[in-house]
């Protein structure tokens, strides 16, 4: 049976955005069954047209879907991706996450997989502090966060084991080679531990 895998992001100028599909690809070649998601947007159109790569990255996205709790409901995996906001998510995927509440009553968010990514303008930005401040709703849904640690030899070059990050200096640095490796050796562990975690759950 393939792995279900939600990758639900928030991307403004396209950062995120790149990442996920990274991810995504990377999950289809592993066999996983995976819906790309966005988080719906809350600026207003005023606001995206004020910056070009806000409004290219707008357009450009439309097709994506507007990620709803039925699919995190339906994923054994969810991989979540934000640019940081001061240090913490953007409040575009946080207004999505505090759409769960229903689910969580339930008990519908626990024993899954989760894991997050982030993008930032600067150097120690931030990369760290939002994804730990992302996964502490992970601890209270009764999810299960896997991190790509230092497991590959590649994870000592990007140096984050919380997830992958990139830094795009407000654009200037689109997401290179470094940042893809990572996406795919995060997107492969979350695949395969879900798996491992799906079997032991069967058994």
């Amino acid at each position: 049976m393939s792995i279900k895998l939600a990758i639900v992001y928030y991307s403004s100028t396209g950062t995120i955005t790149e990442i996920a599909k990274e991810m995504a690809e990377t999950a289809e070649k592993a066999g996983a069954e995976v819906r790309l998601l966005k988080a719906a947007e809350l600026a207003p159109q005023a606001a995206i047209d004020s910056n070009p790569a806000w409004a290219a990255n707008h357009a450009a996205t439309a097709d994506i879907p507007v990620a709803t709790p039925g699919d995190v409901e339906w994923a054994d995996a969810v991989i979540f991706g934000t640019p940081t906001r001061f240090g913490n998510m953007s409040s575009q995927l946080k207004q999505f996450i505090d759409t769960l509440g229903g689910l969580w009553a339930q008990g519908r968010l626990a024993d899954k997989v989760y894991s997050g990514f982030v993008s930032t303008a600067t150097n120690h930005g931030g990369q760290e502090s939002t994804l730990l401040a992302l996964y502490n709703s992970i601890h209270h849904f009764g999810g299960i966060v896997v991190t790509p640690g230092y497991t590959d030899p590649a994870k000592f070059v990007d140096g984050n084991p919380y997830g992958t990050s990139h830094v795009d200096a407000q654009g200037n640095n689109p997401v290179n080679e470094t940042t893809r490796t990572a996406a795919r050796i995060q997107t492969e562990r979350v695949i395969k531990l879900t798996a491992a975690l799906n079997r032991g759950l069967a058994g």
